[in-house]
C-alpha cells in the first residue's frame, strides 16, 4: 500500500497549493514544512495506514463470503463511492483528462490488474487462516521495491541496501523451511504491489487519488459485476442473502478501500519520503499483531527466526535510507549557503542570444 503519491486532499482540501505539492516524495523541498502542516502530515499518514493494518478484522467479519466475492463487492462499491466524491468535489475534468491520454489509461489499466491480484491474494490468505503469511508480504515490500528499482531503473544500490536484500534472500530461505513450503502468498502480495506502486510511479502526480482509483475501479468493474450476477444466479451469493447487516457490511468496501488511500494522498503532500518510508511499517505490524492477538494464529520458532531476519533487513534498509537522506539533506544546505558566483559570461548584445548553462540538478530526498 504503500509507495504511489497521488495530489488529492480529504475534508476541505481537495485543491492544492503549488507549495504542498513540492512536499510529495521523489520531490525535492526547499525548505522545511510549517509544523502545523507536517502534523497534519503524520496523522493522515498514520490514519492509512493504520486502516490499512485493521483489514483483517473486516475480512473475517465478511465471511462467509469467498474472497472473489468480497473482492468483487469492493471493486463495484469502491467505484461508486468514487463518482460520488468526484461529483461533490466536482473533479470529472480531471478524470476525464486522465482518460483522454492513453499513456496514463494503459498504466492504470496494468496497475488495476495488479491490485486485483493483490487484493485476491491478500483477502485469500485472511480468510483461510494465513493473516501472518500476508503480513510478510509487506514486511518484505520494501526489499522487493528496491530490487525493482534495480531492474527496472536501473539504479545501482549502495552496500546497505545489498545487505539488506541479502539478509532479505536468506529470510525467505529460513521461512520457507519453516513453513515446508515457498511462502507463496507473501511473495505474490510484495511482487504485485511494489509492482502496481512502479506502474502509478510512472503515472505520477498527473492523476489524484480518488480519479486513479475511478479508473481502476472502472476497468475492474465489467468481471466484478459478471462475477456478481453468476454468483447470484446460482445462488451462492452472500451479498443479498446474509441479511442487513451482511449488505451494509460488504456496501462499506467503497468507503474502507477509498478513505485510507486519500489519507494517503493528503499525508504524502505534506511529508518527505523518508517519513512516509517509516511510516509504512505500520500497516504490516498492525496485522502481524492482529493475526497473532485476535485472529489466534500461531508461530513456530522457525517462523520466528525468519521473521527476525526479515525485521534486520527493514533495520539494515532503514538506516541507509536515514542516513542518505541525511547526506543529500547536508549537501542541500551546503548549496544553498554558497554565495552566488558572478557571472563570467559577458552581457549579450541588443538583439543577441545569451549563452546560459543550468547548474546540475541536487539528488532528490
Amino acid at each position: 500500500m504503500r509507495n504511489t503519491v497521488e495530489n488529492t486532499d480529504v475534508i476541505g482540501h481537495v485543491s492544492a497549493s503549488n507549495s504542498s505539492l513540492k512536499s510529495i516524495p521523489g520531490a525535492s523541498t526547499p525548505g522545511r514544512l510549517p509544523r502545523s502542516d507536517s502534523t497534519a502530515g503524520v496523522l493522515f499518514g498514520m490514519g492509512a495506514y493504520s486502516l490499512w493494518g485493521l483489514l483483517p478484522v473486516y475480512f473475517i467479519w465478511l465471511v462467509p463470503a469467498g474472497p472473489v466475492e468480497i473482492v468483487a463487492n469492493r471493486v463495484v462499491w469502491s467505484l461508486g463511492f468514487c463518482a460520488l466524491l468526484l461529483t461533490v468535489t466536482k473533479a470529472w475534468p480531471q478524470l476525464i483528462a486522465a482518460v483522454r491520454n492513453k499513456r496514463i489509461l494503459g498504466n492504470l489499466s496494468v496497475a488495476a490488474a495488479l491490485i486485483a491480484v493483490n487484493w485476491l491474494t491478500y483477502t485469500f490468505g485472511v480468510t483461510s487462516g494465513q493473516a501472518i503469511e500476508a503480513s510478510l508480504g509487506y514486511f518484505i515490500n520494501p526489499l522487493v521495491s528496491v530490487l525493482l528499482g534495480v531492474i527496472f531503473l536501473k539504479e545501482k544500490l549502495r552496500r546497505l541496501q545489498w545487505a539488506a536484500v541479502g539478509v532479505g534472500f536468506a529470510a525467505v530461505v529460513v521461512l520457507t523451511i519453516g513453513y515446508g513450503r515457498l511462502p507463496w502468498i507473501a511473495l505474490v502480495l510484495a511482487a504485485s504491489f511494489g509492482l502496481y506502486g512502479f506502474m502509478k510511479k510512472r503515472v505520477g502526480p498527473r492523476v489524484d487519488a480518488a480519479s486513479s482509483l475511478s479508473i481502476e475501479t472502472a476497468v475492474l468493474a465489467p468481471f466484478a459485476a459478471v462475477f456478481m450476477i453468476v454468483l447470484s444466479l446460482n445462488g451462492r451469493d452472500t451479498l443479498g442473502t446474509l441479511g442487513a447487516g451482511h449488505f451494509w457490511l460488504m456496501a462499506a468496501s467503497g468507503i474502507i478501500t477509498a478513505v485510507p488511500l486519500l489519507f494517503f494522498g493528503a499525508a504524502a503532500r505534506r511529508l518527505p519520503m523518508t517519513t512516509i518510508g517509516l511510516l509504512q511499517y505500520f500497516t504490516p505490524v498492525i496485522q502481524f499483531i492482529l493475526a497473532i492477538t485476535v485472529l489466534g494464529e500461531e508461530m513456530g520458532p522457525e517462523r520466528w527466526i525468519g521473521f527476525c531476519i526479515v525485521w534486520l533487513a527493514l533495520v539494515l534498509l532503514t538506516v541507509d535510507m536515514l542516513r542518505n537522506y541525511g547526506q543529500n539533506r547536508s549537501l542541500r544546505r551546503a548549496r544553498s549557503a554558497m554565495p552566488a558566483a558572478p557571472s563570467a559570461t559577458p552581457a549579450a548584445k541588443p538583439g543577441q542570444a545569451r549563452d546560459t548553462h543550468a547548474a546540475p540538478p541536487l539528488p532528490s530526498d
